[in-house]
């Protein structure tokens, strides 16, 4: 049976009212937040809710768009802790966002991301994450899983929710476990093309962790199923229906632990002709400044 929307929900405000990322923009943190956002080529709606209503949690989300606008980058980072450690995290993994803002391939990132984590080890600090990176011109949706479910998503050509997961493919290597557990663990990137009205949403633990009404956790396979049943295909309504559909479920979910989910929906737009005229001096300008810094 189909679920419905109630006519109490709230619904997050039409797509004119996004807010228009800039060009070598980051943005995010672990704080309480419900935003959404037009990049070239995506629109993407930001909600996160830290534990026990603190002013920041263990759950960090950011967003990046590249000096000519082609690449966004997504992060989101599930962390073993809470507090000035997670704050201190928060504010280097902005930092490594910036660094690698006009990189399309992410997994330097990656490894990079985890020796910084492994720095925080002996804090008890570790970290599931994915990182995704979108480029634009070719509607590429790269892919980056560190110990991380996968994120869902939504083929606008067929109607259809379904997991996003690359290949399985045996090794030897140690790779994609969370952050901070090996300080030189490699990590795998898988890209998929996507086609305007197709949707990608992820999460962190407490959604998967939430309860149905039998008792037991939802699972992957739960929110699943649950996304299905929800019957949406405009990506408005989606995270406040996931939202109101889980915590009717049972009175603790999404009370217990940080919870953050972010969409994005392909739009098919581009970047501009200004933006990409304008790419290599935002680029040189950025590194004239970090090297005053430095």
């Amino acid at each position: 049976m189909k679920r419905i929307l109630s006519a109490s929900m709230s619904i997050p405000a039409t797509r004119a009212s996004l807010e228009r990322m800039q060009c070598m923009e980051v943005w995010g943190g672990n704080h309480c937040v419900e935003r959404s956002f037009q990049t070239a080529g995506l629109d993407i709606w930001v909600w996160s809710r830290p534990y026990g209503q603190a002013v920041g949690g263990g759950d960090i989300h950011y967003l990046s768009s590249c000096a000519s606008g082609r690449i966004t980058r997504m992060l989101l980072a599930d962390v073993s802790g809470h507090g000035e450690v997670v704050s201190q995290l928060a504010i280097g993994l902005r930092d490594l966002m910036r660094r690698n803002i006009n990189y399309v391939k992410q997994v330097r990132f990656v490894r990079t991301m985890n020796k910084q984590f492994t720095e925080y080890a002996e804090k008890g600090c570790f970290a599931t994450a994915l990182v995704s990176t979108f480029f634009a011109p070719t509607k590429t949706f790269t892919l980056c899983s560190a110990g991380h479910h996968a994120p869902l998503i939504f083929h606008g050509s067929i109607s259809q929710w379904s997991e996003l997961k690359g290949e399985v493919v045996e090794s030897h290597i140690v790779k994609d476990i969370p952050l901070g557990i090996v300080g030189d663990a490699y990590y795998d990137q898988h890209a998929v093309k996507l086609q305007a009205g197709d949707m990608v949403l992820s999460y962190s633990d407490a959604i998967i962790e939430s309860k149905g009404e039998d008792g037991r956790q939802l699972g992957e396979a739960g929110i699943l199923k649950l996304v299905r049943e929800l019957d949406l295909q405009e990506p408005e309504p989606v995270i406040p229906a996931i939202v109101e559909n889980i915590t009717g479920l049972a009175g603790n979910n999404l009370k217990q632990d940080d919870a953050t989910i972010m969409l994005c929906r392909v739009t098919g737009s581009g970047p501009s002709m200004r933006n990409n005229l304008l790419a290599p001096f935002r680029i040189f300008s950025s590194v004239k400044d970090r090297t005053s810094l430095d």
